[in-house]
């Protein structure tokens, strides 16, 4: 008992183990193309930057405290794992203490960890065929995963699935890999160049995790309450915004049902600030890529169908499911927003965007970006 007194909620290692076996593999390549891809997007991520820098007129300050890594689908499990333990490590010791002090609290915790821990690598290893790029914002160094010394993050291009997406699409793979580095680059640029912005997004996740309950019967009942609504188990005749009934939380992902008040007030604000980061990285790649990227209209027609229709159905009941298809909506959606800021008051009148947190946008001026305008620019509509 005593040596599993200080088993974790979460066992990491198993979580790396599940997904690294379950992941599919990657797409048939020779070693010799394989040296090739990663030395080529090496080359398009340092390239990148100077294009969207030049583009976006942010700032110039240093990005080699955010190394490129590209990776396999197994390095991306672990550099997330990584980062999945140091956002959720004060939500964890929590809920540490307060398992402790019930009975059998250190035998459940070492079985839980472990389930958790399965779960975890389920998820991973379903996401870790499907991500092209990731700006890891909260990232801390490993011997196999460096990053930045003074918390710049690191940047990772999944070479496998890259490859694999330019071969689905059949478009032009050099022009492709260079449009991922653009989106990439751009997320690089925003944190590098606002130096406010990730210690913000860290204080908002942990507002949101210090909400969470922690007692386990809530939870669990939560999560009965969850199901039950995404089976259809439940017919209260709940009232829908737009006052329809039905179902209560039919519309809504597991991860949002299961959320406090508190927590999905807090969700409004990171999705505002998510769906702009990511609608600005669409802008970008697609306002620098006529220059640079011959092919980009048909990359970026093949590429939004692709994302719209999502691999199949289980594929779009799974993006439900976990709130991917919101994911989806902050990239339409942001990239909107932009768009008409920028058309309406310039980038550098957009670039007021990053001045501070008061200057973000609200999710209802993410839908109507006139308002936004308007507060911004004391402009009347």
């Amino acid at each position: 008992m005593t040596s599993l007194g200080g088993a974790e909620m979460v066992d990491w290692n198993l979580a790396v183990a599940t997904a690294t076996r379950l992941v599919r593999p990657g797409p048939e390549v020779s070693r010799d193309e394989a040296r090739a891809v990663v030395a080529e997007l090496r080359k398009h991520a340092k390239s990148s930057e100077g294009h969207v820098r030049s583009f976006t007129r942010m700032g110039t300050e240093d990005t080699h405290d955010t190394p490129v890594l590209v990776v396999d689908r197994a390095g991306w499990v672990r550099a997330n794992v990584a980062g999945f333990r140091e956002v959720l490590k004060p939500l964890l010791e929590k809920m540490q203490d307060r398992r402790g002090g019930g009975p059998g609290g250190a035998v459940l915790g070492a079985v839980g960890g472990k389930v958790t821990g399965v779960e975890l690598g389920m998820l991973l290893s379903f996401l870790a065929s499907r991500v092209l790029g990731q700006y890891e914002t909260f990232a801390p160094a490993t011997r196999e995963l460096p990053a930045g010394a003074n918390g710049g993050g690191r940047l990772l291009l999944v070479a496998p699935n890259i490859v694999h997406v330019e071969r689905e699409l059949d478009v032009d793979p050099h022009d492709f890999r260079l449009w991922v580095c653009l989106h990439e680059e751009t997320h690089r640029t925003q944190f590098s160049s606002v130096p406010w912005l990730r210690d913000h997004l860290e204080g908002e996740i942990q507002a949101f995790l210090s909400e969470t309950d922690v007692d386990p019967m809530t939870v669990l009942e939560r999560i009965r309450e969850a199901a039950q609504s995404l089976a259809g188990g439940r017919s209260d005749g709940a009232e829908y915004e737009d006052g329809r009934t039905g179902a209560a939380d039919g519309g809504r992902s597991f991860v949002e049902i299961v959320q406090t008040p508190a927590q999905r007030e807090i969700l409004a604000r990171l999705t505002a600030v998510m769906s702009l980061l990511e609608g600005h990285a669409d802008y970008v790649m697609d306002g620098v890529g006529p220059d640079v990227v011959p092919s980009v209209t048909e990359i970026r027609e093949k590429f939004k169908e692709r994302r719209r229709r999502g691999a199949g159905r289980l594929d779009q009941a799974l993006r439900k499911l976990l709130g991917l298809d919101a994911k989806l909506r902050q990239y339409r959606d942001g990239e909107r927003f932009v768009r008409a800021v920028v058309d309406e008051v310039g980038m550098d009148g957009f670039n007021r965007v990053w001045t501070s947190p008061n200057t973000l946008p609200t999710k209802a001026e993410i839908a109507k970006p006139a308002d936004w305008v308007a507060r911004m620019h004391h402009r009347a509509d």
